[in-house]
């Protein structure tokens, strides 16, 4: 991709100042934490005369890269090919958003990435790509947080959420329920211990011989399987605790394993079933609980393992006996992507949370707690 030949401007020759109250800002997000290289291009609205809040940002354009067929070949994620990958893959993203947006880089009013949590080395990736851009082209650029990029993704899709609910996130590294009132207004009520339920869904499908990625392998051989067919536990659901623990399940899928023998090929079909179905009683179950002690209507569903059908249909079913309201990003945003990183930077801009920073020296932080991020 062409980039501006000019030293960048000194500040005094920057744009003028970003003011998502006043002017629909462009805000291109780079997503780059683990094996998906994400690029999108969003926009603001200023709120109409009146309104309590504005519009939520348009998405323009997104482009997507899966590194599963390469990581398949060592059944798991390698750091280190991640990282070269994404560097082969940001600029061309990059460059398609922005045409199919009819948008130069010039036109950019901020350029958005994620910061943390993730692989260092695959998050350096995405920092360097967008300060370097910042640097060149004299843009702000503006450091997200991987999960309320997550939190904040069901925003774009066509039944948005509105404030406050409860959260459940669950992807392959984070299972968290949270009491979210506004962006940035994050209360945590629980969490995993260990093992998060993507890495449940993971390791579970490894043990029984599922290639990788192991949680959409395992979720499509239980719905040939009876779930019935192993009593597995459910940890801590004992009591008022809205924290997870997974751990466990692993171990008891491990002993049937085991147990079963030269007999686990032919019933890994309901062993597949009955550990689905374990994980999801657990995640309802936490969810539902989370709601009665918050008092809430609403609950947010985001994150990877939110793709599953069985947790969607059993939660729409448990939530619709309630009269509560669940809203799911759109399946192209369960997974990781550059929509959400774009969304949540433009959301906190028109917040008046977070300014966008003109020093384009950058840092990453591979373990970040979400509550950090929360006023």
């Amino acid at each position: 991709m062409p980039l501006p030949n000019a030293a960048p401007p000194s500040p005094q020759a920057l744009s003028p100042a970003l003011d998502a109250a006043t002017r629909p800002l462009r805000v291109l997000g780079i997503e780059s934490s683990c094996d998906e290289t994400g690029v999108a291009l969003v926009q603001t609205q200023p709120a109409a005369p009146g309104a309590a809040s504005p519009p939520v940002p348009q998405l323009l354009a997104h482009a997507l890269h899966s590194q599963i067929d390469m990581h398949r070949l060592y059944g798991g994620v390698v750091p280190e090919l991640a990282s070269r990958d994404h560097i082969r893959r940001v600029l061309p993203l990059t460059q398609q958003v922005l045409q199919q947006a009819g948008c130069s880089l010039q036109e950019l009013d901020v350029i958005a990435y994620t910061k943390g949590p993730g692989l260092a080395g695959a998050l350096l990736v995405g920092a360097g790509v967008a300060c370097a851009l910042g640097a060149a082209l004299g843009t702000p650029v503006l450091g997200v947080h991987h999960l309320e990029g997550h939190l904040l993704s069901p925003f774009l899709s066509a039944d948005p959420p509105q404030f406050p609910f409860v959260a459940l996130l669950v992807s392959g590294g984070h299972t968290q329920l949270m009491r979210v009132d506004g962006v940035g207004r994050y209360q945590l009520l629980g969490e995993t211990i260990d093992d998060a339920a993507g890495e449940a869904f993971d390791k579970s499908a490894k043990l029984l011989g599922l290639p990788y990625p192991g949680g959409p392998e395992l979720a499509r051989l239980a719905e040939q399987g009876d779930a019935q067919a192993f009593d597995l536990p459910r940890p801590l659901l004992r009591g008022d605790n809205l924290d997870f623990s997974f751990a466990g399940l692993k171990t008891a899928v491990l002993t049937q394993v085991q147990r079963l023998g030269e007999q686990a090929q032919a019933r890994r079909h309901d062993l597949a079933a009955s550990t689905q179905a374990a994980i999801v009683d657990v995640l309802v179950r936490k969810a539902l609980l989370a709601l009665r002690q918050t008092g809430l209507q609403r609950l947010v569903v985001a994150g990877g393992v939110g793709a599953n059908r069985l947790l969607r249909a059993t939660l729409d079913a448990a939530c619709a006996r309630r009269g509560v309201r669940v809203h799911y990003p759109e399946l192209y945003l369960c997974t990781d992507n550059g929509a959400m990183i774009a969304l949540a930077a433009a959301m906190r801009l028109q917040a008046g949370l977070q300014e966008p920073s003109r020093v384009w020296s950058f840092d990453v932080l591979p373990r970040w707690p979400l509550e950090d991020v929360a006023v």
